[in-house]
């Protein structure tokens, strides 16, 4: 655990220049004043990457790069959220310190600032932990995590999307309420647990609660595709690792498209972008039922050969997985039906798309997974993209 003593310094010299960022213009003259003071904590062995991490922000804020908020809540949020998480001992309950540290020190410095603009810091604060829990055990994990919260603060402002503060506090208590749950269930760790609820806050403002429901129907089907017949899987040696449970890669790989499907609806309004959304959910929950369940099938033939593999082959496939595939899409076709997120053609549209998505994976898996050149969550999402690409595209011409 780090000394005490560096962690109030760290935390006193952030909130002095906190207070000081809006009375010291223009922007250099507070980083000329920063850099030299972050230089003690540099000397003080376990604060040496908090102070890296803060010269870097500094940096970037004295050339002009980062407004005057996105600085200062930045600064906050990673010094004061890393001070709370090695106080409490780095264990699991203190992600929870680290969420609420951040949270209070974003509210005072939008009090403070009176900015106007949630949704800005609501990601920032989620993307700190997310990062926080992603790189542990990494000496540059801090610098990362600094630079990754100011560019998604940037980002989200200048996006400059309105949502109204009621609706992003129940996206919030929905996306944790999922993510929390996930990982009391064992179906996500803690990485997964922030990245799903991260991506489910973003669906509900920038869409609505329906299209997050529709992906939390692809994640009860790879649940329960994951623990089909599972101890056979396990006894054939194809079974998921650690009992199937997510991390971040695998959420944003079956995730990333939506949730740029969903930003892209809720600025533009175009339906299409609801149809590359349902494409890449119903790829996503057809991949993932065509491996799970398509394993226990018969002999698996390679999709570029047609030639018998082993089971567990990247790139092989089963008529049992291949109509678990359809059945998958059709399912997630279904909800959005019923919640009136799709129409007849938008179905047609979705089952396709799963289709093609899933045989695109498999496709990638038999060339450039099984060669080396991509990992098993660029293949995803890789087919995530294919399948919504495909379902927009579908759609646009019908």
């Amino acid at each position: 655990m780090t000394k005490p003593q560096g962690l109030v310094l760290a935390s006193a010299l952030t909130l002095v220049f906190i207070g000081l960022a809006p009375l010291l213009q223009p922007a250099w003259l507070l980083t000329l004043f920063l850099i030299p003071f972050s230089l003690v904590l540099f000397l003080i062995k376990d604060t040496r990457y908090v102070s890296l991490s803060i010269i870097a922000l500094a940096l970037l804020y004295g050339l002009g790069w980062l407004s005057t908020f996105v600085f200062t809540c930045t600064l906050g949020i990673v010094v004061i959220g890393e001070v709370a998480f090695r106080l409490t001992g780095g264990k699991h309950a203190s992600y929870l310190h680290h969420l609420i540290a951040a949270i209070g020190i974003s509210v005072a410095v939008m009090l403070y600032l009176q900015y106007t603009a949630p949704l800005v810091v609501v990601m920032g604060v989620v993307v700190a932990v997310l990062l926080r829990a992603a790189l542990r055990g990494r000496d540059d994990a801090l610098m990362i995590e600094a630079l990754g919260v100011a560019m998604t603060m940037f980002l989200f402002e200048e996006l400059n999307f309105e949502v109204d503060l009621t609706i992003l506090v129940a996206a919030a208590v929905i996306a944790f309420g999922f993510g929390y749950t996930s990982y009391r269930l064992r179906v996500a760790d803690v990485s997964g647990l922030f990245s799903g609820a991260m991506i489910g806050i973003i669906l509900i403002v920038f869409a609505d609660v329906r299209w997050f429901l529709i992906m939390l129907t692809f994640f009860i089907i790879g649940a329960g595709a994951t623990r089909y017949r599972y101890t056979d899987k396990e006894r054939l040696g194809v079974a998921q690792e650690h009992g199937g449970v997510r991390g971040y890669f695998n959420v944003f790989a079956n995730g990333l498209v939506a949730t740029g499907a969903a930003i892209l609806y809720g600025i533009t309004g175009q339906p299409a972008f609801v149809a590359l959304f349902m494409g890449s959910v119903a790829s996503a929950a057809a991949d993932t039922a065509a491996s799970e369940i398509g394993v226990t099938g018969k002999t698996p033939y390679l999709i570029t050969t047609l030639k018998p593999v082993p089971r567990g082959t990247n790139g092989g496939v089963t008529l049992r997985g291949e109509a678990a595939s359809v059945i998958a899409s059709a399912l997630v076709a279904a909800v959005a039906w019923v919640m009136g997120v799709a129409d007849p053609w938008m179905v047609a549209v979705t089952v396709a798309a799963g289709f093609i998505g899933t045989n695109i994976d498999s496709l990638v898996g038999a060339t450039l997974e099984n060669s080396g050149k991509i990992g098993n969550s660029g293949t995803n999402l890789v087919a995530t993209f294919s399948g919504g690409l495909s379902g927009m595209l579908i759609y646009m011409l019908g």
